[in-house]
């Protein structure tokens, strides 16, 4: 398949991450941002059933702390998502190089504490969770896989623009 098929096998994945990752914002992860009225009852019920499901406490009351993340979602990511979408469809945009090492650096920052929470913290009723969250190690792990291609995803993307020599930046000076 070469490197060009490689390229733009790796350029659709992430067209379709970020084409995905639209309504899932606007759906879902902004619900704990937004006032409750603001969402159909439909998407309402489905934040609550995979919150009590998959037993996800950052969704079911979120913290504070997760309550910033979100707010970085709205205000830095969701912007970026169409531009990246329409430039990982599209293939061959060098000037998406630069957005997708931001949002790729920040996302993984992100996710770094929120799959810690879910690996070592203590779930109980004296908690600041309420009680809510994953009870045994399969359940955390099943909330870790959930949350796992939100770091996995941007880290490809971050390694893909550092390291493909298409990406790569090239200096342009004139020769004298």
């Amino acid at each position: 398949m070469g490197t060009v098929g490689a390229r733009r096998c790796l350029e659709w994945l992430l067209g379709f991450y970020f084409l995905s990752h639209i309504p899932i914002t606007l759906f879902l992860d902004l619900q704990g941002v937004f006032p409750s009225e603001l969402y159909p009852v439909e998407f309402r019920n489905l934040l609550t059933w995979y919150s009590k499901e998959f037993k996800d406490p950052l969704l079911q009351d979120p913290p504070a702390w997760f309550k910033s993340f979100l707010f970085c979602e709205l205000v830095f990511q969701l912007p970026f998502f169409p531009f990246a979408t329409y430039a990982f469809f599209k293939g061959y945009c060098k000037w998406i190089r630069t957005p997708a090492i931001i949002y790729s650096v920040h996302t993984v920052t992100t996710l770094i504490p929120i799959l810690f929470t879910f690996l070592f913290e203590e779930f109980s009723n004296a908690s600041g969770f309420k009680g809510q969250g994953p009870e045994t190690f399969h359940e955390r792990l099943t909330l870790i896989s959930i949350y796992a291609p939100y770091l996995l995803i941007p880290l490809i993307l971050l390694l893909f623009m550092l390291r493909s020599p298409y990406y790569k930046h090239e200096d342009k000076r004139k020769k004298k």
